[in-house]
């Protein structure tokens, strides 16, 4: 199978030397891989350089937004941009962080899921860890048919359906909501073990940090289902503020008739799909 990866690049130079020596040892290698530079200023330019020098795949594209590494807007800003120099003749298309090192098997196995299986939308493996000991470990805060937003790959069907990423935070949830809202299937495959090498949200600012209930908010999640998702973030990452948070974004957005990034019907089926959901742990 086909397949395109576009890795959106803000100073990643400690890490994306090893990054892009992961996906050139890929037992499948991909048509191309678009390594899109936005406003970086540490050396990963030089890096990027070399890699386009040495190996046809890869392209670059350097594009310049904020100075700021903001989760949502700026990384899938940067992969809009990079996805827009790739023509339609794929199988599938990834979307990958440069601060990951993925097993040398990892796109084939991808590969695999998606060619015996067309219902399959999304497909990713799991994101590991290095702890205080040194110790690569799980880290997968959500539900196990959730693809982190560091390893996403769609299938070509998919990814037309859902109309691509959308450019907000909360844009790695809201395409596998959407993706099952067309009926698509989530796959994820505990055989693949993504070495992380910066511990999650280490490079985000308080500001990032605050705009969780905008997005459900924008996501029609409602008042009810946002307190409830709220109160379980509140609880995994033993803060408090994390709920409040979260709500005044939610309350704010609302105030501020802030557009909604899915339509009525979406909404619809997004308010079920999380009821059902939250019956489901309540039963069990």
């Amino acid at each position: 199978m086909d397949y395109y990866l576009v890795i959106p690049i803000h100073n990643e130079a400690a890490y994306l030397e090893s990054n892009l020596s992961s996906i050139i040892k890929q037992t499948l290698l991909p048509k191309k891989v678009i390594l899109v530079n936005d406003n970086s200023y540490d050396g990963s330019e030089t890096i990027i350089n070399k890699y386009c020098t040495e190996n046809p795949i890869f392209q670059k594209l350097t594009i310049v937004s904020s100075t700021d590494h903001m989760p949502g807007r700026k990384v899938i800003n940067a992969f809009n941009k990079g996805q827009a120099l790739l023509d339609d003749n794929f199988d599938f298309i990834g979307k990958l962080d440069a601060d990951i090192i993925l097993p040398e098997n990892y796109f084939e196995v991808i590969a695999m899921h998606f060619k015996n299986n067309t219902s399959i939308g999304i497909c990713g493996g799991f994101i590991y860890e290095k702890n205080n000991s040194g110790d690569w470990v799980l880290n997968h805060p959500m539900d196990k048919d959730h693809v982190r937003g560091a390893i996403k790959t769609y299938s070509k069907s998919c990814f037309k359906a859902i109309g691509g990423l959308k450019n907000v935070m909360g844009w790695d949830t809201v395409d596998e909501l959407l993706a099952r809202f067309h009926g698509y299937i989530i796959q994820t495959d505990t055989s693949l073990k993504v070495k992380h090498l910066r511990p999650t949200g280490k490079a985000y600012n308080t500001k990032a940090k605050k705009l969780q209930g905008k997005a459900m908010y924008t996501m029609r999640y409602g008042f009810t289902i946002t307190c409830i998702a709220s109160l379980k973030m509140a609880w995994k990452n033993q803060s408090i503020k994390s709920f409040w948070n979260n709500m005044v974004g939610f309350l704010q957005a609302s105030k501020n008739k802030t557009d909604y990034i899915v339509t009525e019907e979406e909404g619809i089926f997004i308010r079920r799909f999380r009821w059902r959901n939250i019956s489901q742990k309540i039963k069990a």
